[in-house]
């Protein structure tokens, strides 16, 4: 497997945890007021999945650009 491919498996995989994140996010909301403790925690995690999938996508597009 290509360097090439094996981001495009990260990407896809962050992709997947970067979603999940933003579900729980989402029904945490739902839970609010009785949840509101686990706000910052919950965001802090999500906000770091998304930066590690923004990373990622540059790294992507850099490889591809250079193909």
């Amino acid at each position: 497997m290509s360097k090439l491919d094996e981001m495009g498996q990260k990407v896809r995989k962050l992709q997947l945890r970067a979603a999940v994140a933003k579900m729980k996010l989402r029904g945490l909301a739902e839970d609010l007021p009785e949840k509101w403790t686990e706000i910052e925690e919950l965001a802090e995690e999500t906000s770091a999945v998304f930066a590690e999938l923004d990373g990622a996508k540059r790294e992507l597009a850099a490889m591809k650009k250079l193909r």
